[in-house]
């Protein structure tokens, strides 16, 4: 079923695992959850040769734990779950993981945008239906959000902060009553909320301003920050697990080199700190310089050497991806991006002529060359 679609959900993806996990539970379960607590969190990190199990559960996601365990105990209590941070720092994943692990859907989904309306998360008639038959619970079309709080599972809304105000306030009354009133209707005019139902809303930090959360909101959830990951093994850690996924997805066969890797890693770190001792956003690159961007550089180069290289990953076809990828600006970020490469990348390269540095030296300095 995985092979038919282009990105499985994580409850499909990963289902006969969380068929297994289900199975040997034998732990308290919370409302209507398929799994207890700690078989949610060791579906999501991993497992331990002292949780005792007879298989071994790969780690999904890599973060702190306590962020995770807090997320569980939240949705537990049957609060809103609002997951904060840069774009890029898994916040999205993480939603989707739990949402899988406890209510085994993860796609009762709205997108926050500007043009989101409370249609999106209460209802929206069938006009068809409507002018045929008038206005009933059958001509009604549920939102995403509707339909989680009638089956009592947990509906997801991601970017909160990029909708206007009246959608959220009209959130705020779904997480303090739990129930919408449909007031077209004399009858049945009511959806409450099943036990299990709950909310986990993420939001960029760098959106603040946009559409500011009003203190009630803030009220209805409890805030979990993810940071920016800027420890070098976890960062390779989630670096690999994602490559390992796209090369599965896409049928190849190519070796990620570990150097290259940590090319990739370093040079990341030490655009960030550029970034920070930066003075003016004129000095900064525009990409957040996040961990899911070291993925899309490294899928760009893998498919870049896959369709029109030798099948060999190599420092010259990293290097364009990375400033293919990073140039965003014209010419302010190309600027930015050849004092790294003069200040940072050409001193490393003399320390190492006849290795990766040095051809990922030549190959930066010709895409900035091609972009300029």
């Amino acid at each position: 079923m995985t092979d038919e679609m282009l990105r499985a959900p994580a409850e499909v993806k990963y289902a006969e695992e969380l068929d297994w996990l289900e199975s040997v539970d034998d732990s308290p379960k919370p409302f209507s959850w398929r799994l207890s607590p700690r078989m949610v969190r060791l579906f999501i990190l991993g497992s331990e040769p002292s949780d005792g199990l007879d298989r071994e559960i790969p780690q999904k996601w890599f973060g702190d734990r306590s962020f995770v365990e807090r997320s569980i105990v939240t949705l537990a209590s049957d609060r809103g779950l609002l997951l904060i941070g840069d774009p890029g720092t898994g916040k999205s994943w993480l939603a989707e993981l739990l949402s899988a692990a406890i209510s085994r859907n993860s796609t009762l989904v709205v997108q926050g945008t500007a043009g989101t309306t409370e249609d999106h998360i209460k209802y929206s008639w069938n006009v068809s239906m409507v002018i045929a038959k008038g206005q009933s619970r059958e001509s009604m079309i549920p939102s995403p959000i509707m339909n989680a709080m009638e089956q009592g599972v947990i509906g997801r809304f991601e970017e909160l902060t990029r909708s206007t105000s009246d959608v959220q306030d009209a959130l705020i009354s779904i997480l303090s009553e739990k129930y919408v009133s449909i007031p077209e209707l004399d009858d049945d005019n009511i959806v409450f909320a099943q036990p299990g139902f709950s909310i986990i809303a993420t939001a960029n930090s760098r959106d603040r301003g946009v559409n500011d959360l009003s203190s009630a909101l803030k009220r209805r959830f409890n805030f979990v920050r993810i940071p920016v990951v800027t420890n070098k093994r976890s960062e390779a850690e989630i670096v690999r697990f994602r490559t390992t996924e796209l090369l599965k997805r896409h049928q190849l066969e190519l070796e990620l080199p570990p150097t290259l890797l940590d090319i990739l890693l370093q040079s990341f770190a030490d655009l960030r700190a550029a970034a920070a001792s930066a003075t003016s956003d004129d000095e900064r690159l525009e990409s957040a310089l996040s961990t899911a961007e070291q993925i899309g550089v490294l899928e760009d180069a893998i498919l870049h050497s896959q369709f029109f290289g030798d099948r060999t990953l190599r420092a010259r076809t990293l290097a364009g991806s990375l400033v293919g990828s990073l140039a965003r600006r014209t010419p302010e970020d190309l600027a930015i991006l050849n004092k790294f490469w003069h200040g940072v990348i050409e001193p490393r390269s003399k320390k190492d002529e006849d290795g990766p540095w040095a051809e990922f030296l030549d190959g930066g300095r010709e895409a900035i060359a091609k972009l300029s």
